[in-house]
């Protein structure tokens, strides 16, 4: 699955981490860590891809998720989840569709949301954090 002709891409490189949760739309490219949850906005055509060496520790909520890293947290995935082979998932994953190539791993749920999934809110999420570190 490629990106989207006509979003803008977001990229976190290499040797970048972040900590905090990332709001985007478009399309994002992990390369390096992030520390927290990745929501895409509401009604997005948005696509987050994980390459080999990126990880995200959190959650992932997004229409479109390819990956080929590590992902420590559950994901939701309104449209198409795309394991590859050096993918590792130590979460559950709330799937439409999902492939998964050979060598990929989950430690996990694989939980089949079809079209009762409902889009994202993502300020429920930013509620939680609080009153979390509260």
């Amino acid at each position: 699955m490629a990106f989207q002709q006509g979003n803008s891409t977001t990229l976190i490189s290499k040797d970048t981490e972040i900590e905090g949760n990332i709001r985007f739309s478009g399309d994002l490219e992990v390369q390096g860590l992030v520390r927290g949850s990745i929501c895409a906005t509401p009604d997005s055509n948005a696509t987050v891809r994980i390459v080999e060496g990126g990880c995200v520790e959190g959650e992932i909520h997004a229409p479109k998720v390819i990956i080929n890293g590590k992902v420590l947290g559950d994901i939701h995935c309104t449209e198409h989840v795309e394991l590859a082979v050096k993918a590792t998932i130590d979460g559950d994953i709330y799937y439409k569709l999902i492939e998964m190539v050979k060598g990929s791993q989950i430690n996990g749920k694989l939980v089949y949301a079809g079209a009762e999934q409902k889009p994202v809110v993502v300020e429920s999420l930013a509620g939680k954090n609080q009153a979390a570190g509260s």
